[in-house]
């Protein structure tokens, strides 16, 4: 990987440069545990801690020791505090105190802390001498080693969610750190060594790196090179990993270290530096950056570099190696205060850092992505998802195929679109870093969403206004649904896959019916349609209404009184009402478009009272027939209007009685 040893190693050299130090680190997965901050008598100040307001807890924890407690978890908190916020000379006295007192009960891990702490305060042969005590206590721990292997085979097993496509603006060389510009993208390459015919790296005499904007096809999974991002930033030294804040008006960028010696101090590392730069405009209009300025935490000692803002520009999250890293490298952040002014720089904390590289952080409103080999992953650099709220939690590797056995890094993501760009040197790659287009697919806990459509068992028609109530299988009841003028429903409430449901389904008029579901096993949605049966034959659903389905009720010419064949047919509706005595029905009344408007309209009324009448008579309640009312020929069925010539039998289907069951 090009940039992990061209960009002189990327903070891979160590201080001490102990020829056994990387194995030690890169193996042992025990170094490091997570902080206990269990006690009630610490709560205050470990709530404070784990949002990383280190100062503010390292008052209080130096009080609970002049209080009296000279506990080693108040050592340990205290000379933590202290470490996580750079303070070296702060996490040297305390750490002192706690391996005076108790070094035969302390883990490595605060070998290793005090070890750096020495190295943070100058004095390098006192950091060799407990280096070298912590190269000897860092074992290998066997019941480690199975708990990872059962954690990897874990990974390899988890649902894919990436499909990556290489870029067709990869080089041979090494082409990394991509980062949003509105609907662009900026990298660093290292593809035209025309720029700088001298300037190539010492080690693979490839070209320096310089930053390039390119436009973003998202449809096409690609990018297309534009041209050099800018003349201003990119110098005859290295320029990659950039962020920029809200509305692209200041750049965050690293660079590496440059002065007489070439840049190298005098051990031979050339460090890299956080640099930013703010939009300018010349007297001719043309917009580039400019007023450079290094970061007030950039040292000759350490390097700092892959800058990624928060989403509300107020924290800078960072790489470093400087005195209060807990591996080779760490994700640090600092607030910032105002206009290029900073706070002290703070450690993320055990549950992001380890022993090993963590490296090119990316935050978004709510997670952090980074890349480590000192997290459990599938071989060199994997990429880590953290969800945050007030604190950090513990990252999840994001499985093959993001992640592979060589490098993968520089993860960004679009979170709106499910989509971004990642970095790796994986061998299906056209050179040594490659950047990656991915479509994220979002998965979770299986679950599946339950819709359908509730029909008539007979006829097939759609049945709309439907009450569809979803069940546990226990007859717990989980959510209520009405079916749309089309039949259709659809319950919003997730369920678990492959799980026994029950759906129950009732309608005026209707039978009720229940069915069981199964659910499927996998993610999506289980369809099922549901039929009724009308409650009696003579029931029947016209436009969305229930009707009283009888023969044709027939009156003599210009009269309202009941015939005997008449009342045969107005019995059978009696006999149902008596058959359900919730029953509560309308009686409306038609006649053909013969005769006067008005005439027909109040010989229709006298019918349906006539009907009404008949039917009270046979001992139905009066309330239960809510009215009866005549429409004449308002309501024709067919085209049969005045003036309009018309056959009998057509005539005859305007004059009708009908009967509308409004509840049961």
């Amino acid at each position: 990987m090009i940039f992990l040893t061209g960009l002189e190693k990327l903070f891979h050299q160590d201080f001490f440069k102990l020829s056994n130090m990387k194995n030690i680190i890169t193996l042992s997965f025990i170094i490091l545990t997570t902080i206990g901050f269990s006690q009630e008598k610490y709560k205050v100040a470990d709530i404070l801690f784990e949002k990383m307001q280190y100062n503010e807890a390292a008052k209080l924890y130096e009080i609970a020791i002049a209080n009296g407690d000279k506990s080693k978890e108040a050592f340990q908190k205290l000379g933590d505090a202290y470490y996580f916020n750079t303070n070296m000379e702060g996490a040297n006295k305390w750490y002192s105190k706690l391996i005076t007192e108790y070094k035969g009960e302390i883990g490595e891990e605060y070998i290793f802390r005090y070890a750096q702490s020495f190295k943070g305060i100058g004095k390098y042969s006192t950091a060799r001498k407990w280096m070298k005590e912590f190269s000897e206590r860092a074992n290998i721990n066997s019941k480690k080693i199975v708990q990872n292997e059962l954690a990897l085979k874990k990974i390899l097993e988890k649902e894919q969610q990436f499909v990556l496509n290489n870029l067709s603006i990869n080089t041979v060389f090494s082409d990394f750190g991509p980062m949003y510009y509105g609907d662009k993208l900026i990298y660093a390459s290292a593809m035209d060594s025309s720029y700088y015919q001298t300037n190539n790296y010492n080690l693979n005499k490839s070209p320096f790196l310089n930053l390039y904007i390119g436009s973003i096809n998202s449809k096409n999974a690609d990018v297309t090179v534009i041209e050099e991002f800018s003349k201003v930033l990119n110098s005859k030294y290295h320029e990659a990993t950039l962020s920029f804040t809200s509305g692209f008006k200041k750049v965050y960028y690293t660079r590496n270290n440059y002065n007489g010696n070439g840049g190298v101090d005098n051990k031979g590392i050339n460090r890299l530096k956080l640099y930013s730069a703010t939009v300018t405009e010349d007297e001719n209009g043309k917009v580039d950056w400019g007023n450079t300025k290094e970061l007030p935490f950039n040292s000759e000692e350490y390097s700092v570099g892959h800058p990624a803002l928060s989403k509300d520009g107020t924290k800078l999250y960072f790489v470093s190696d400087m005195p209060g890293s807990i591996g080779e490298t760490d994700i640090f952040v600092v607030d910032i205060l105002g206009e290029d002014e900073y706070s002290q720089p703070r450690n993320l904390g055990t549950k992001i850092n380890t022993s090993g590289r963590e490296m090119f952080p990316f935050v978004t409103e709510k997670k952090l992505y980074f890349a480590s080999d000192g997290h459990l992953g599938l071989g060199g650099l994997d990429i880590f998802e953290s969800n945050y709220t007030t604190i950090f939690e513990a990252p999840v590797n994001l499985g093959a195929p993001l992640n592979s056995v060589l490098d993968d890094f520089g993860y960004i993501v679009n979170e709106e679109m499910n989509n971004g760009f990642v970095c790796s040197n994986r061998n299906s790659g056209k050179g040594d870093d490659d950047i990656y287009f991915f479509d994220r697919i979002p998965v979770g806990p299986c679950t599946q969403l339950i819709k359908g459509y509730v029909s008539n068992n007979i006829t097939g028609e759609r049945i709309a206004n439907a009450t569809v109530v979803l069940y546990t299988n226990n007859g717990d009841k989980v959510e209520e649904a009405q079916t749309k003028i089309n039949g259709d429903y659809a319950f919003n409430y997730e369920l678990n896959c492959d799980k026994k449901y029950v759906i129950k389904v009732q309608k005026t008029g209707y039978g009720n019916n229940k069915k069981l579901v199964l659910t499927q096993n996998k993610r999506g949605e289980t369809i099922v349609p549901i039929g009724l049966d009308f409650l009696n034959e003579l029931i029947v659903e016209e436009n969305g209404l229930l009707k009283i389905k009888i023969g044709i009720i027939y009156f003599d010419l210009d009269k309202s009184n009941i015939r005997k064949d008449a009342a045969l047919e107005f019995d059978k509706v009696v006999t149902l009402m008596n058959q359900y005595p919730k029953m509560i029905i309308n009686i409306e009344s038609h006649t053909d478009s013969r005769a006067p408007d008005n005439y027909n309209l109040a010989l229709s009324d006298r019918r349906a009272k006539a009907s009404r009448e008949y039917i009270i008579s046979k001992g139905i309640a009066s309330e239960r027939i809510n009215k009866a009312e005549g429409f004449g020929e308002t309501q024709l069925i067919n085209k049969c209007k005045n003036g309009v010539f018309c056959s009998e039998s057509l005539h005859q289907l305007n004059r009708r009685s009908e009967f509308i069951i409004l509840k049961m």
